[in-house]
């Protein structure tokens, strides 16, 4: 049995020991609602990619509940913006902008040629569901690019890469060796692209050309992870 003295040294020892802290409480998921897209304007959108994608860049991107996120949207999406882009697997949008389960809308088709089909997926993200900003984005060294570059033909993929045929024409003359020339095809291809989409699809352009919708190009760096946005 331990002595009156080794019992006072243990007593006065527990009530000085520091109180634990308490367990973090549960967090809770930060979702886009309704709410949040109606306050955001297509300048806050553009902001807010340009962030995500530093953060990407720099390899500090927000840790994210992925589950809680899960049951968050079960009821509905709010996204906030919509990215146009190529298929390549280098180039994951989400991971690129640093957004989260009904954030954004990905639509990716190889070289981010316009359709019918994606033109009528733009339209349901920006007019139904109620987007903010379309974003074009292609990416350097394209493989699909490169395919229009030499004039490739084979099955289905001889219609693609012609749809990007106006912009090699416009590029000037060059080789699909050449990385500069390739990413010149690729830039001509996005602003291209902006412009298919004015002039084929009358519901965007009325929604772009009211200001409810905006519309910027972009290129994707895989070499280092940076998207540029083009001003003009």
């Amino acid at each position: 049995m331990p002595s009156a003295t080794s019992v006072a040294v243990v007593v006065g020892a527990a009530a000085t020991d520091p109180v634990p802290p308490p367990a973090p409480a549960a967090r809770t998921p930060v979702v886009q609602t309704k709410e949040s897209q109606s306050a955001m304007t297509p300048a806050k959108a553009l902001d807010k990619l340009k962030a995500g994608n530093t953060r990407f860049r720099t390899g500090t991107s927000v840790e994210r509940n992925l589950p809680a996120k899960v049951r968050a949207t079960a009821a509905g999406q709010y996204p906030f913006a919509v990215v146009f882009s190529c298929m390549d697997s280098r180039v994951p949008v989400e991971m690129v902008f640093d957004q989260s389960i009904g954030s954004l809308f990905s639509i990716r088709v190889a070289g981010n040629v316009v359709n019918p089909d994606n033109l009528g997926s733009l339209e349901y993200a920006a007019k139904v569901i109620g987007v903010k900003l379309i974003v074009v984005l292609g990416h350097t060294s394209c493989g699909a690019v490169k395919g229009a570059v030499d004039n490739v033909k084979l099955g289905n993929l001889t219609e693609l890469v012609a749809k990007i045929q106006p912009a090699v024409a416009a590029s000037g003359s060059g080789t699909s060796k050449d990385s500069a020339y390739v990413d010149k095809v690729s830039e001509q291809h996005v602003r291209h692209s902006i412009k298919e989409i004015r002039e084929k699809s009358p519901v965007l352009k009325e929604l772009l050309d009211s200001g409810a919708v905006g519309m910027v190009g972009g290129m994707y760096d895989l070499e280092t992870g940076a998207v540029t946005f083009y001003t003009d």
